[in-house]
C-alpha cells in the first residue's frame, strides 16, 4: 500500500537536503512557489509512481531510491527508457502538450517521490531565466540519451544491444563493475527489445566468455574493455 505521508526529510523544499541542483538556482520566493501544493510519497518496490496516459498535473521528483521509465507498448510488451535515481526531475513532453504522462514510471526499490505543481513549476520557469535554461539542457540531455538509445535498439545485434545496456547499468546507474540488479531479467531484456529469453541466453554467452560474472541477481564485469568493444561493433 503507498504512504502519503512526508518523510523526515521532507520539511520544505527550502531546507530539503536531497534537492536536485536545479532548484539550487530559485530565490527565497521562487522556492515558496515550488513548495506550494507539493507533496511527498513513500513507494515500495512494483508500485506505480505515474501511469501512461493519465492526467500530468505534478513534476516527479526522485529523492531517494530507482525508478525505471517505460512506455507499455503493443501486446503488453515494454520498452524500458531509462532509470531514474536520487534527485531525477521526471516531466515528459506532456508537460506543455496534452498535459498527459507520455510513459509509466514504477519504482523499483524503496523510493521517495516529491511530486511538484506543472502551473507552480511554469511559473518558476518563467521567472526564472536561469532556471529554464538549465531545466531545457536538462530535457535536451535526456533527448541525446534517447537518440543513442534508438540507434542500439534498431542498428545493433542482440549482443551490442545487452552490452549497451550493461555499459549504462554500470558507469550511469550502479557506478561500479560489481553491482546487484534491483531490475529483473524482464526488465533488462525491455532496455534492449529483445525476448527474455533472449536476454538470458546472451547474458550465458558473455558469461562463458569470461565477460562478465553472475551470481544471483549480482552482476560483476572483468572484461569491461571486451564489452565495450561488442557494444562499439554493435
Amino acid at each position: 500500500m503507498t504512504i502519503y505521508k512526508k518523510s523526515v526529510y521532507c520539511l520544505n523544499c527550502e531546507e530539503c537536503n536531497r534537492k536536485s541542483d536545479l532548484f539550487r538556482l530559485l530565490n527565497e520566493e521562487e522556492i515558496r512557489i515550488i513548495n506550494e501544493d507539493r507533496f511527498e510519497v513513500q513507494f515500495k518496490p512494483g508500485e506505480n509512481i505515474a501511469k501512461q496516459g493519465t492526467n500530468l498535473t505534478h513534476i516527479v521528483n526522485i529523492t531517494s531510491g530507482l525508478a525505471k521509465i517505460y512506455i507499455e507498448g503493443i501486446n503488453d510488451r515494454n520498452l524500458l527508457l531509462n532509470i531514474a535515481g536520487a534527485n531525477s526531475i521526471i516531466c515528459g513532453p506532456g508537460v506543455f502538450t496534452d498535459q498527459r504522462y507520455q510513459f509509466s514510471i514504477t519504482a523499483l526499490e524503496p523510493c521517495s517521490v516529491c511530486f511538484i505543481s506543472v502551473e507552480n513549476f511554469k511559473k518558476v520557469i518563467h521567472t526564472n531565466r536561469e532556471f529554464n535554461v538549465k531545466f531545457l539542457e536538462h530535457q535536451n540531455l535526456k533527448e541525446a540519451m534517447l537518440y543513442d538509445k534508438l540507434i542500439s535498439l534498431t542498428q545493433k545485434q542482440m549482443h551490442g544491444k545487452i552490452a549497451d545496456a550493461l555499459i549504462y547499468l554500470s558507469e550511469k546507474i550502479y557506478k561500479s563493475n560489481d553491482f546487484e540488479l534491483t531490475i529483473s531479467r524482464q526488465d533488462l531484456a525491455d532496455m534492449t527489445a529483445m525476448s527474455k529469453d533472449s536476454a538470458i541466453r546472451i547474458l550465458k554467452e558473455l558469461e562463458k566468455d569470461g565477460i562478465i560474472q553472475i551470481n544471483g541477481r549480482k552482476i560483476s564485469i572483468p572484461g569491461m574493455e571486451a564489452l565495450k568493444e561488442i557494444s562499439a561493433k554493435g
